[in-house]
């Protein structure tokens, strides 16, 4: 088949995504990758991947401009003639989407990490844009030949009780996946180092970053010999996205210490004692997934997503979403409990083995790709 792979950045293509579309390769079918321009595009075509620039902004709400974009994937589409497309991220599913059923693309697959801006963020712009994305997601991911990819239980019932969807379309896959043989367990520290804690994310405000800074902040006034690290960019294309401003000043506060974006994080999580994520709510982090691959424990909310990934007191700690003082406990009980981390991180490893390893996302992502192949 000809198979076209559609996300809102190269970067996500790249990290997110590169193993399936080698496999895809791998097995001799046509693949083409779609995204907007970045670094990224290069380096999947030095992997022997084709990749094509989409003229599409993030963020932008302009209808002539969105309009656009969607005739001009059409138009590509028409070129290509796919057997399926594949969409990833709410925007590009449902402008992918459309775009394929208008260009008469007999195979349709999407796959939403998580429910986005527009659904956790209660700001003004999220609330007005909220029914017109619902009732474009109805038009979009419906149909012959369609089927929707979710990464949790919450969000299928999100979904299902939405009426986005006939549930007989929704298959339930446990996130990306992870190279479990990448993600090792990391060597023992020296007892008497400061123990290192690591949130690796995007910098968005929905991602806790504003909590971990909290508790970090408290933890440092306590005297507590912690060092709190803070992998990932700015996002300037998402309304959540925390300044750059905001970060260097949290830096020269003595804080967080900020490493930026990291390519190597295999080497990066073999460096620090406990990972967190505080986020509001998630399809299925990769981040923890990958620290837990390494044995280490982890740190998350109890909210749709991460709870997925954790649970509580076996493979790591739940705190209650927003909640920067229960975070702060948490990394000290770690810190004060090395048998507690331990045995965490044991298990967490065990799990991400077991649920996570992206051996078994993509199998079961080719067996969604058969069931739409019917159609073609």
């Amino acid at each position: 088949m000809k198979i076209v792979l559609f996300a809102n950045t190269d970067w996500y293509l790249y990290n997110f995504r590169r193993s399936l579309a080698l496999a895809l390769h791998g097995a001799g079918h046509e693949v083409l990758l779609l995204s907007p321009p970045g670094p990224y595009g290069a380096k999947l075509r030095a992997l022997g991947l084709r990749w094509e620039v989409v003229p599409m902004q993030r963020s932008s709400l302009n209808p002539l401009r969105e309009a656009m974009l969607i005739w001009y994937l059409w138009r590509l589409l028409r070129r290509e003639r796919p057997a399926l497309v594949h969409g990833f991220t709410i925007k590009c599913a449902v402008y992918g989407s459309l775009a394929a059923r208008a260009a008469g693309v007999p195979g349709r697959v999407n796959a939403v990490a998580g429910m986005g801006y527009v659904f956790i963020s209660n700001s003004l712009k999220a609330r007005i844009l909220r029914p017109l994305v619902r009732g474009l997601l109805r038009l979009a991911l419906g149909g012959r030949g369609a089927r929707l990819i979710l990464q949790n239980p919450d969000d299928v019932h999100l979904f299902e009780q939405a009426g986005l969807i006939d549930p007989a379309q929704v298959r339930l896959i446990r996130g990306s996946g992870v190279d479990c043989a990448r993600f090792v367990a990391r060597a023992a520290r020296a007892e008497d180092a400061p123990m290192r804690v690591l949130l690796a994310t995007r910098l968005l405000w929905d991602k806790g970053v504003a909590e971990y800074v909290a508790a970090a902040r408290r933890l440092r006034q306590e005297g507590r010999a912690v060092r709190f690290l803070l992998a990932g960019d700015p996002d300037p294309g998402n309304p959540a996205a925390v300044p750059e401003a905001q970060v260097r000043q949290w830096v020269d506060e003595g804080v967080v210490e900020w490493l930026g974006h990291v390519d190597d994080m295999p080497a990066l999580l073999s460096s620090v004692d406990a990972v967190v994520l505080p986020s509001y709510r998630e399809g299925l982090p990769r981040s923890l997934i990958e620290a837990a691959a390494c044995a280490l424990p982890l740190v998350t909310t109890d909210v749709p997503g991460c709870r997925e990934v954790v649970s509580d007191d076996v493979d790591g700690l739940l705190v209650p979403v927003r909640d920067a003082h229960a975070l702060g406990d948490a990394i000290a009980s770690l810190q004060d409990d090395p048998a507690l981390a331990a045995r965490l991180g044991a298990a967490a490893r065990q799990k991400a083995l077991h649920c996570f390893d992206e051996g078994h996302v993509i199998r079961a992502t080719l067996a969604v790709y058969g069931e739409v192949s019917e159609f073609s």
